[in-house]
């Protein structure tokens, strides 16, 4: 029998927007994977394999390498005792199995949460973040991290992701490579191969661009879920100022490092200022997140 869903409010924008995310995704990786077999007729094996093996790869190991690249190590209950407890309580609160544990030795004060489901998710918290924030303010961002994995938008992510993957990855090569060398000039096919490299740069910025909206969205979803799941609006976003606040005095080598990973993290390395930088943004600004956790502390009082 499957598991009931968890207590975390549903949030059919959300679901809305992943599903749409997912066949729009998905029509573009059929008129990407068109394109090659059109253009390379006779390698048409070679790319089914590729991009196969590519998907496979991305579904099931882009959590792992992702922790693994941030640096996050499972820790046990004895290890790290209050971050266990807080889990617990959320666990408790949703009524979800407990993820596994991790810790990141990194002074950048954030949390992420990987896995492509609840029985394989993980929750991370940084060394920075564990250090500077109070009790309440760390069960508010861990409930958010875990509002993802209850959503499902995590394994989402990840698959949604793997397009723009793979259409930067051919784009380079054509670049590098000069897949129509070979073919003359007035050949359809070679024609097709000369627009391999723009055909991949299009594909690679709309799955960015979608992407980036459901990601902009999803940030803001996992706040409104964790702010009613623990009654504590003003405790998340007192961690949202204070780990905002707190990013300024990060040595930028540090946050450089962490750049790659922002799409996971509960507030970006670096915020953008300018609208067009927000466009290109994986979460929203702190005053949109802010405004949303007042108007909930505010509904919540009455």
């Amino acid at each position: 029998m499957p598991r009931a869903r968890s207590r975390y409010a549903p949030d059919r924008g959300l679901t809305g927007r992943m599903v749409t995310t997912m066949f729009l995704i998905g029509l573009l990786y059929v008129v990407f994977v068109g394109v090659l077999l059109a253009a390379l007729r006779g390698s048409w094996p070679v790319i089914l394999v590729i991009t196969g093996g590519l998907f496979i790869a991305q579904f099931w190991f882009s959590d792992r390498i992702a922790a693994y690249g941030m640096g996050a190590r499972e820790v046990t209950p004895e290890q790290a005792p209050e971050l266990h407890g807080t889990i617990d309580r959320i666990c408790a609160l949703a009524d979800m199995p407990k993820p596994k544990v991790a810790i990141a030795e990194s002074d950048v004060p954030n949390a992420f949460a990987t896995g492509r489901s609840e029985r394989t998710a993980l929750v991370c918290a940084t060394t920075g973040l564990l250090r500077r924030l109070e009790p309440e303010e760390l069960e508010g961002v861990l409930a958010h991290e875990m509002s993802h994995v209850a959503h499902r938008d995590v394994a989402v992510m990840t698959i949604a992701s793997f397009l723009g993957v793979l259409a930067g990855i051919v784009t380079r090569i054509a670049l590098w490579g000069g897949f129509a060398r070979s073919r003359p000039g007035n050949d359809p096919a070679g024609i097709l191969l000369l627009l391999i490299p723009l055909i991949s740069a299009v594909v690679y910025a709309i799955s960015f661009l979608l992407t980036r909206l459901l990601s902009r969205y999803r940030e803001l979803s996992a706040d409104r879920a964790a702010a009613l799941l623990t009654g504590r609006p003003s405790a998340l976003a007192s961690a949202l100022t204070k780990v905002s606040g707190q990013m300024a005095r990060i040595p930028t080598e540090d946050l450089r490092k962490a750049e790659p990973y922002n799409a996971f993290y509960f507030v970006p390395a670096f915020s953008a200022k300018e609208s067009l930088g927000r466009l290109f943004s994986s979460h929203p600004t702190l005053e949109q997140r802010l405004d949303q956790l007042s108007r909930i502390s505010a509904d919540l009082s009455r």
